[in-house]
């Protein structure tokens, strides 16, 4: 386990960089948490991590950096696969497609034991040490992070009532999905989606509440923590691999300058 929560650093003011991991590998996972990189998201919903896997990620992650800040964004929003990663250690959760506060409100229910949710019981699982941490049901929740994407106009719209719901830790914009919501399918820098995110930051932090998106490279990571975005994935690990791996071949292709300049002397 790590040794803090992600909601210890993740603060309105904050700035934190994270990479997006989806390639199902836990040895990309040690890498990249060996970068000392702030936080690490493995994506269940875009890519075919299963729940097996994610408990040899969370090792993976805490061989490499102690402190790995450990992000599980959800195939769904579902009670079952998050009372299931809960126990397996996951202290931080992305739900995907919330749209209404009630729907914020219900995975935030999902998390908590009863009396405050409908999280289920379990004794002996790897979140509490094989119930060596005898604490853990009253204790448990100082360290959970509640994470809830907005993806749609609908959505944004409704963000003052999505933060207000009690549990919701932060927020975070998919820029994708609300691009082809708005008509700009695969343009999220399109003007009328850039002010739709503006829009959508303004919303959360009037709430009080930390912002997150992704935005893939230096130069528009930069732009968004310029913007006051606490929480930017600056890349993923397959979109890092193929534009490195492209941009070696590319090189490597053309002839040196050197020889080229030799040629043409002889």
């Amino acid at each position: 386990m790590s040794a803090k929560p992600l909601k210890q650093t993740l603060r309105p003011g904050s700035r934190l960089s994270g990479f997006w991991l989806s390639l199902c590998s836990p040895t990309v996972t040690e890498i990249a948490a060996g970068s000392g990189i702030d936080w690490l998201l493995l994506d269940m919903e875009h890519a075919p991590n299963d729940l097996s896997q994610i408990t040899d990620h969370l090792r993976a992650a805490g061989s490499a950096n102690p402190d790995a800040q450990m992000i599980v964004r959800m195939p769904s929003s579902d009670q079952t696969m998050t009372k299931r990663l809960l126990d397996i250690g996951v202290r931080s959760l992305m739900f995907p497609m919330i749209q209404t506060a009630e729907a914020a409100r219900q995975a935030v229910s999902w998390t908590r034991y009863p009396p405050e949710g409908l999280r289920g019981i379990s004794a002996t699982i790897r979140a509490n040490d094989y119930a060596r941490q005898t604490d853990y049901l009253s204790t448990y929740a100082e360290a959970q992070c509640v994470i809830v994407q907005v993806e749609t106009p609908e959505a944004v719209a409704e963000i003052p009532a999505i933060a207000a719901v009690p549990g919701v830790d932060a927020i975070f914009i998919g820029p994708g999905d609300l691009s082809s919501a708005m008509g700009h399918t695969g343009n999220p820098m399109h003007p009328d989606v850039q002010e739709k995110i503006r829009e959508a930051v303004a919303a959360i932090h009037a709430a009080g509440l930390p912002a997150g998106i992704l935005g893939y490279g230096a130069d528009l990571a930069q732009r968004y923590f310029d913007e006051g975005i606490e929480f930017v994935a600056i890349a993923g690990d397959a979109w890092l691999l193929t534009r490195q791996m492209d941009a070696l071949v590319q090189t490597m292709a053309q002839p040196s300058p050197t020889l080229t300049q030799q040629t043409h002397k002889d």
